[in-house]
């Protein structure tokens, strides 16, 4: 699991990535102004991992295989991922799924609401026009 926190030009975005396997989740968490460590710390112990039992969408990744690595190449490559681009390109996918996914689910949801409401007002019509007729 890794979180990584970046600013975007207008907010301090934290994006978490967790690798299962092939299988990579990504969930973004925008924390608005610059977040102190304790914030960070709150964001972990808290909604973090309901937010990640949240994610329906996973992206497949290669899996590598894992070698032992030196030490000192470890910390060589921590800092020049310190360097480069905040998201890996999976985790993007994975943002992208999660979003078209919740996009799809909103657009069932208000179908099935204009539906229903044009149906209680067509119900309604019909027992105003059989309420007109009554007295007959």
């Amino acid at each position: 699991m890794k979180l990584t926190v970046f600013y975007d030009g207008q907010f301090w975005i934290g994006v978490v990535e967790q690798k299962e396997g092939e299988a990579i989740k990504a969930v973004r968490y925008v924390f608005g102004s610059e977040p102190k460590d304790d914030e960070v710390l709150a964001f972990v112990n808290g909604p973090m991992l309901s937010l990640l039992h949240k994610c329906r969408t996973t992206t497949a990744v290669p899996l590598e295989m894992k070698k032992r690595k030196n030490p000192k190449r470890l910390q060589r490559e921590a800092a020049k991922e310190m360097k480069t681009r905040p998201l890996s390109t999976y985790a993007q996918t994975a943002l992208q799924l999660e979003l078209e996914h919740r996009k799809k689910e909103r657009k069932v949801l208000r179908k099935e609401l204009r539906e229903a409401l044009i149906k209680r007002k067509r119900e309604l019509k019909r027992l105003k026009a059989k309420a007109k007729h009554r007295g007959r």
